[in-house]
């Protein structure tokens, strides 16, 4: 069902299961399938995909040429930039010391997971945390902190185990990717890109 209201490009896919509020922005070419929810205030970018019985919102954003997979929750304060995976069934939170009698709708914390970042099936995004750009984590792994850009993270808490390029493939001691040929440079606990 799809609420008066909803700002729905017409090239967008919505299939006839999926619920969209409004007000609702859902740009060209998105894909919205099977028992999805979109909550209100919530915008969803061109060329996205929203996998089966993924929920977003309220007041969620998410950017372009993001695929989101099967039974992800996107909560209010969790913001997408552009070319973000989300794996299936990750779960990212919205308070930090949760009580099913104590209302604390005012001290959500904010996620910002920036653009080409990996988020693998199961793993768990705590709020309040970056995720940086190009970083991966690991299936199953536990995000407590910020996350550099271009880290690999795994573990229960989540650690860093490494470098990745922007196209996901790690990276030797020579930090030059193997399938594209980018050079990178490392300063401390940061990596940035030199060429392409």
């Amino acid at each position: 069902m799809i609420e008066t209201g909803a700002n729905i490009h017409e090239s967008a896919f919505v299939h006839d299961s999926a619920w969209i509020d409004a007000p609702v922005t859902v740009g060209a070419d998105v894909k919205i399938w099977h028992f999805v929810h979109v909550l209100g205030h919530t915008t969803v970018g061109a060329g996205s995909s929203l996998g089966q019985n993924v929920m977003a919102g309220p007041h969620v954003t998410i950017g372009t040429g993001c695929k989101i997979q099967n039974n992800v929750a996107l909560y209010k304060g969790v913001t997408l930039e552009d070319d973000v995976f989300c794996g299936p069934s990750c779960v990212f939170t919205n308070v930090l010391t949760p009580r099913a009698h104590v209302q604390r709708k005012d001290e959500f914390g904010e996620t910002l997971v920036k653009r080409g970042a990996t988020i693998g099936a199961n793993a768990t995004i705590v709020c309040g945390n970056t995720l940086g750009a190009y970083c991966m984590i690991a299936a199953g792994a536990v995000v407590t902190k910020d996350v550099p850009d271009y880290a690999l993270m795994a573990g229960i808490p989540a650690r860093r185990l490494g470098w990745v390029s922007r196209s996901g493939d790690r990276l030797g001691h020579d930090l030059t990717c193997p399938r594209t040929g980018e050079i990178y440079k490392q300063t401390g606990d940061s990596l940035t890109l030199l060429s392409e």
